[in-house]
């Protein structure tokens, strides 16, 4: 199975922090059962990584959306990060550690990492949600010493300019 991870164009030049992120965000999309896609936003709200199949207009064959199914996650995990961040503050809650969507066709779950970058993760329906919790927690754990400002900077880079993918 191709996970379909976002990398740098050819001859662009990938750090190893680089490297090993998106290694581990394959291993998150591969290896646990039910995982359909997954995005790593930097706390600006900018994506950083994805993967996940690319949906595509029946008729033109070009992907739905201005940016296809991978900036629409990106925009949604972004997006429900402000608004429980939002919440928490009103609430006087804290800092978010996790924000679950349970939904009739799938489960979208959001993670805090280390300075306010966010892994979502789109599941199907019949996940284990205990399974999937699990790995994204090793993800964020590993995954938060390496997301470095020059990290951030270099996968924001090898993000195509005016596109997402």
């Amino acid at each position: 199975m191709t996970s379909g991870i976002r990398t740098p164009p050819p001859g662009a030049h990938s750090s190893r922090g680089g490297a090993d992120l998106r290694w581990m965000l394959t291993r998150l999309v591969e290896e646990v059962p039910g995982v359909l896609s997954v995005a790593v936003v930097s706390a600006d709200g900018l994506p950083l990584l994805s993967s996940g199949p690319e949906r595509s207009l029946p008729a033109t064959g070009r992907a739905a959306g201005p940016m296809g199914a991978a900036a629409d996650l990106a925009t949604v995990v972004s997006g429900l990060g402000s608004l429980t961040v939002g919440a928490a503050t009103l609430m006087e809650g804290g800092r978010v550690r996790q924000t679950l969507v349970a939904m009739d066709t799938g489960n979208l779950l959001v993670m805090s990492i280390s300075d306010g970058s966010l892994l979502g993760v789109h599941t199907a329906p019949t996940a284990d949600m205990g399974v999937v919790t699990y790995h994204m927690a090793l993800f964020v754990g590993r995954a938060g010493h390496l997301l470095t400002p020059e990290l951030r900077a270099e996968l924001r880079q090898s993000v195509p300019h005016g596109a997402f993918g």
